[in-house]
């Protein structure tokens, strides 16, 4: 038997050597390893893209800001550096989407409110009317941790320039309306190098499930 194996022991290490790269292609074939897109203006809807930024292809960050959350702080993107965050726009009026999309975006504040990587921001797309009293007292009513979640307000120009040219989230409102804005059902997930890196149905808790573990892949894969 020894000498069998001495005799053959090339072809022996080779099939073993085979055999084993085989069952790794396998493996991986059958269980590929989680990635996430990185998303530019040129690979979103052009509903949701401002015309100016539509032909960006590649490295496509999130723009510096400065809002007011709900306690009357300047919130700027110091506040989110180096942080996994999601974001989405609403009003505080809204009576159809909204409701249920703050709901969804509570289960995600709890998903998420152990985890030092990760915050929420939330920006109104009728500012005239969002105030920070407003802002408030919407985040009270709704569970608002204020050391997870900004829900901020500020110059409707800006809200605007983040909305179409930062998250491409939002649609445009009425034509002969300067900076009008129809809010979408979109939360976006942003990374911690400021990379748009995936869209989710604020309305459907299917969806909220796949953002948490989007949320917590990220955390683990964060330089990818």
């Amino acid at each position: 038997m020894l000498d069998i194996i001495k005799k053959y022991r090339i072809f022996i290490g080779t099939f073993v050597v085979f055999s084993i790269i085989t069952i790794s292609l396998f493996y991986n074939v059958l269980n590929p390893s989680k990635k996430l897109p990185i998303y530019n203006p040129a690979d979103v809807n052009p509903e949701l893209v401002d015309s100016t930024v539509q032909y960006i292809a590649r490295e496509h960050k999130i723009a510096d800001f400065s809002f007011i959350n709900q306690n009357g702080k300047v919130i700027t993107q110091k506040d989110y550096e180096g942080k996994i965050y999601v974001a989405d726009f609403f009003f505080t009026t809204c009576q159809s989407i909204c409701p249920i999309m703050t709901t969804n975006m509570v289960d995600v504040q709890r998903a998420i409110l152990n985890n030092q990587k990760v915050l929420l921001l939330s920006h109104t797309v009728t500012p005239e009317i969002d105030s920070v009293p407003v802002l408030k007292k919407y985040a009270l009513e709704k569970g608002v941790i204020d050391s997870k979640w900004n829900l901020v307000t500020g110059d409707k120009k800006e809200i605007y320039s983040m909305a179409r040219k930062s998250y491409l989230a939002v649609k445009l409102g009425k034509p002969n309306e300067l900076y009008d804005m129809v809010h979408t059902e979109n939360f976006v997930l942003v990374d911690a190098q400021k990379r748009v890196r995936g869209f989710y149905d604020g309305t459907k808790k299917e969806e909220i499930n796949r953002l948490i573990e989007d949320i917590n892949w990220l955390c683990e894969n964060d330089k990818k």
